[in-house]
């Protein structure tokens, strides 16, 4: 049986009521999982951009491409190389941290280069952006605190240096029309 790996594609989308719901949908009547799913505005208004992280098989990989090629709205989809790109992550996680153990979770932030943005009596709440494995690090730091709830953005991702998804793309008609 082939080997699963996680991929992450960029596609560009018509900025569209309904764009989401058809692409989850073709996503569900294949059986293809989505790991991560980011939705956003580009510089364009009439066009989004969707970072969709899968995990897949090659030849699975391929069909998804065409699957997505084959909708009406979808303008680009391009794989990112994680050699070749920059992922993110925002993760918001709510700790107890009573005033007796709040200098603890207060040091763990910053060596995270995280940020508190809530404090409550006996809880704070965290901010931290990066890859996967630094947030999933931190939570394990953070559970014998208690954590109370988490909530974690899909992946985000951008080609490195001057490479653009928008490069010699249809977008300029789509502008124009």
């Amino acid at each position: 049986m082939p080997q699963e790996q996680r991929h992450t594609l960029a596609v560009l989308v018509e900025n569209r009521p309904g764009v989401l719901t058809r692409i989850a949908g073709m996503f569900a009547r294949r059986g293809y999982n989505i790991h991560s799913l980011a939705v956003g505005p580009t510089d364009d208004p009439f066009v989004s951009r969707l970072t969709i992280v899968v995990g897949s098989d090659a030849v699975q990989l391929e069909q998804i491409i065409k699957q997505l090629n084959k909708l009406v709205h979808v303008l680009k989809i391009l794989e990112l190389d994680p050699a070749e790109s920059v992922e993110r992550e925002l993760q918001l996680v709510k700790v107890t941290a009573p005033p007796d153990v709040r200098s603890e979770v207060i040091e763990l932030v910053d060596v995270f280069r995280a940020k508190i943005v809530d404090v409550d009596h006996e809880s704070v709440t965290i901010e931290a952006a990066g890859a996967a494995e630094k947030l999933e690090a931190l939570v394990a730091l953070l559970e014998p605190y208690g954590i109370r709830e988490l909530v974690r953005s899909g992946t985000i991702s951008l080609s490195r240096g001057t490479r653009s998804i928008t490069d010699g793309s249809r977008l300029r008609s789509l502008r124009a029309g």
